[in-house]
């Protein structure tokens, strides 16, 4: 697994906390399900804030359903007013990419 993160500084701890949730479920979901063999993380700054990406190259297939530990996670990132997006594919790959707006 690769992990990367491109920070200057640490985020405001609300932003940090959510960012490490929705690395911790999407890698917990990536290995109950998606029969990966490599994954990699990458966090970076860009203009408007926090920028996760989780990326593995598994079966895809992977939705967001109402109750779901996806759903929970946009969830949590639309408390600051963030998004989470997926795709998934079948066949492959998956990206979970958040975006957590903040200000430094």
């Amino acid at each position: 697994m690769d992990v990367s993160v491109e920070l200057d500084e640490r985020p405001p701890p609300a932003v940090e906390s959510i960012a490490y949730f929705i690395v911790a479920e999407s890698l917990a979901n990536m290995a109950k399900h998606s029969a990966a063999t490599e994954a990699s993380v990458t966090v970076i700054r860009d203009r408007r804030g926090v920028v996760v990406d989780v990326w593995d190259n598994g079966i895809g297939g992977a939705v967001i359903v109402p109750g779901g530990g996806l759903a929970g996670l946009a969830d949590r990132a639309a408390t600051i007013d963030g998004v989470l997006v997926l795709h998934s594919p079948m066949g492959g790959p998956t990206i979970v990419r958040a975006e957590l707006p903040c200000e430094w």
